[in-house]
C-alpha cells in the first residue's frame, strides 16, 4: 500500500494492500476501495462508499457527500463504484436517498472527464463517456455507452438509454431513447449514433434496423403507442431493438420530440 504520510485513513476504512493514495486526501470510516486503484491527491471519499478495482480518480474529486436533497435525514445510504473507471479532476459524487433505491451507483469502465456531477440515486451503466461539465440531477439512470457532450445537463428522473448521445450544451428534459443522438436546449432528436454503433460492431442489418425504429418514433407520423407496438413488433428475431422496448417500459417522462 502506497498511502503518502499526509493522507488522513480513518479507523475502519477497508483498503487493498496495493491501493495507492495520494498527499492529502481524506477517507471515511465506512469506505471500501479494491486493489489496483489509484486515488490522486486533494481526494475526498466519504460516506458508505465502496470502489472496485483499478479505479483512477484525480486530485480534488468528492465522492460519498450526503445529497443535495433536503429530505435527506442522514440515513446510510451508499455510493458504489465499480472498476476500471477513471474519473477525472473536481468530480462530485453523492450517496443515494431513502426515498429511492438508497444507492447512486456506477458501473464499469467508464471515462468520466473534469467537474462531472452525478447526483444522489443515478444509476450509471457501463462504457460511458461524461465529457467535462456534464451534470446528472437526481435519478437519473444512463445505459451502457452512452456519450454526454460537455456542460450537458439532464434533469432529475430522465433515463437515457444505451448507445445514446448527447451533443455540447444539450439541456435533457425527457428520456432519450437508445441509440439516439440528442441536441439542444430543450434537447431534441437528430439522428442516431450510427457510427458509435460501427465501432462497436454492430452489422450493416442491424444500424439498418435501428434506423427504421427510429423512424417509426420520428418521422412516421405515428402517436407514441403506435411507435411502440411497430418496434415491438420488429423486435422479434432482431435483438438490437430489444433495448427499445425494455426502455418504454422504464421511460417515464415521456421521449424527446
Amino acid at each position: 500500500m502506497a498511502i503518502h504520510p499526509t493522507a488522513i485513513i480513518a479507523e475502519g476504512a477497508k483498503i487493498a494492500p496495493d491501493v495507492e493514495i495520494g498527499a492529502y486526501s481524506i477517507i471515511g470510516a465506512n469506505v471500501s476501495i479494491d486493489s489496483g486503484t489509484w486515488i490522486g491527491p486533494h481526494v475526498v471519499i466519504e460516506g458508505h462508499t465502496s470502489i472496485g478495482k483499478n479505479n483512477r480518480i484525480f486530485q480534488f474529486c468528492s465522492l460519498g457527500a450526503v445529497p443535495q436533497d433536503k429530505k435527506y435525514a442522514g440515513e446510510p445510504t451508499r455510493l458504489e463504484i465499480g472498476d476500471g473507471n477513471t474519473i477525472r479532476e473536481f468530480c462530485t459524487f453523492n450517496i443515494g436517498t431513502a426515498q429511492d433505491v438508497g444507492v447512486t451507483r456506477m458501473g464499469n469502465n467508464n471515462w468520466i472527464m473534469a467537474y462531472v456531477h452525478l447526483g444522489h440515486d443515478c444509476q450509471v451503466g457501463n462504457n460511458t463517456i461524461f465529457a467535462n461539465n456534464a451534470t446528472l440531477g437526481g435519478h437519473v439512470h444512463i445505459g451502457d455507452w452512452v456519450i454526454l457532450g460537455g456542460f450537458t445537463s439532464v434533469h432529475q428522473f430522465c433515463h437515457i438509454g444505451a448507445h445514446a448521445m448527447t451533443a455540447f450544451s444539450s439541456a435533457v428534459a425527457q428520456d432519450v431513447p437508445p441509440y439516439v443522438m440528442a441536441h439542444g436546449n430543450r434537447a431534441v432528436p437528430s439522428g442516431i449514433n450510427a457510427e458509435g454503433l460501427k465501432r462497436r460492431g454492430f452489422s450493416p442489418e442491424q444500424i439498418r434496423n435501428i434506423r427504421n425504429a427510429y423512424k417509426s418514433l420520428y418521422r412516421k407520423g405515428l402517436s407514441f403507442d403506435d411507435a411502440k407496438a411497430e418496434i415491438t413488433a420488429a423486435a422479434a428475431g432482431n435483438a438490437e431493438l430489444d433495448l427499445f422496448v425494455q426502455f418504454f417500459e422504464t421511460a417515464n417522462r415521456g421521449i424527446i420530440r
